[in-house]
């Protein structure tokens, strides 16, 4: 009896993982992030008055520049609470990031009200994506006392980040001028390399999502291949995918990426062709096969460039966030992609037309072979040298 109650509290030790340092700087980047967003409460306070010079804003339009976001952060809340436990959280914050980064942009970019005060909604909107998730991905990472401390931080961020604000928005205002408390939320896109790896990531995840989608489609709807059959189809595109990451990796190290990334995505576009002349007969592994499985050994190439583009291409400390912003447009290329093709091809699923998908694979091809003209000018010229940056898949 006293050797089993000795035990107890040492057997309820072990109930969660041990603390593991990845967490802490996760922890750190969702911090930012929500820092970010409380920021932006206080901080176009004290550029109202340049805002209104430059922009000719009168007293209401001034007023919905700062109410416009408090209200669609706070009002849409819950519905981005919501949205974090059915699609995920992880999911759910990269899409915020993403919203609440094009919207700064926009709100920086603006020369008039209505353009300022939809870059503000939109800026809104992705903070009430963002910030529930953030926290949900916090309360669900830490455990025990761990999760206090990590709360405590969270917690801090929000006085800090108002008061901060205020002081930020008047040194931004006196210095590079108002816009400059927008563009803030958008450091790492004035990086080359980071814009490219995104750019890079966004096109080649569409492109590979929007195959996997078509082709299962396709193959169900028009030819009556069976889900296991459909499966097994795109075992090849597979591996085709993952050695044209392999022989991109080795292509990066030796010619650099601006060459490898122009090739992959050339190679994608080729292999696409042959897609956009779909059938309703004939052999899908003489031609559709083949086809899947060049375009996708181009597409692996440029997703091993992307990556080592973005985080070996900037300076070590920085490597976290670009990561993230890497993530991010990985994730948002597969919603894209889907969205995009599943609307050109619709005639294939409402009536099993074949125009539909050939008229999908051809966007496909166009955006494949834009994006190789794209990268001939946006990827930097050299080799990358590794950063021993966070993994980006």
């Amino acid at each position: 009896m006293t050797h089993s109650t000795a035990g107890a509290p040492h057997t309820a030790e072990h109930h969660h993982p041990p603390s593991d340092a990845r967490r802490w700087t996760a922890l750190a980047l969702v911090c930012l992030a929500q820092f970010m967003l409380i920021l932006d409460v206080t901080v176009v306070n004290v550029a109202l008055p340049d805002m209104a010079s430059d922009l000719h804003l009168g007293r209401e339009s001034l007023t919905w520049v700062v109410t416009a976001y408090t209200l669609c952060f706070g009002g849409l809340m819950l519905l981005g609470g919501r949205l974090a436990d059915a699609l995920g959280a992880r999911r759910t914050l990269l899409a915020g990031l993403a919203l609440f980064t094009a919207a700064s942009l926009v709100s920086g970019l603006a020369e008039n009200a209505p353009t300022l005060l939809g870059g503000r909604i939109g800026q809104g909107v992705g903070a009430a994506l963002l910030s529930p998730a953030a926290l949900s991905l916090v309360t669900t990472t830490f455990h025990g006392p761990e999760r206090t401390k990590a709360l405590g931080v969270w917690a801090a961020i929000g006085g800090t980040g108002s008061a901060a604000g205020v002081l930020l928005g008047g040194a931004l205002t006196d210095g590079p001028g108002w816009p400059w408390v927008f563009y803030i939320n958008v450091r790492m896109f004035t990086r080359r390399p980071v814009l490219a790896g995104a750019f890079l990531m966004l096109i080649a995840t569409a492109l590979l999502i929007a195959f996997f989608f078509l082709g299962s489609a396709y193959l169900q709807y028009i030819r009556g291949f069976s889900p296991l059959r459909t499966g097994m189809f795109f075992l090849p595109v597979a591996v085709a995918t993952g050695a044209g990451a392999h022989l991109g990796s080795r292509l990066v190290g030796r010619i650099g990426s601006r060459p490898t990334a122009v090739a992959g995505m050339a190679v994608a576009a080729a292999g696409t062709v042959p897609l956009t002349r779909l059938t309703e007969n004939g052999s899908v592994y003489a031609w559709l096969l083949p086809g899947f499985v060049t375009a996708s050994l181009g597409i692996g190439a440029v997703f091993v460039t992307a990556t080592t583009t973005a985080l070996a291409m900037v300076e070590h400390r920085e490597a976290g966030l670009a990561s993230g912003v890497v993530n991010t447009f990985h994730e948002v290329g597969g919603s894209v992609g889907v969205a995009v093709v599943s609307t050109v091809a619709a005639a294939g699923f409402e009536r099993g037309a074949v125009d539909g998908f050939a008229d999908a694979f051809t966007l496909c091809a166009v955006a494949a072979a834009a994006a190789a003209v794209v990268a001939l000018g946006l990827v930097p010229r050299g080799t990358p040298q590794p950063t021993g940056g966070p993994y980006v898949h």
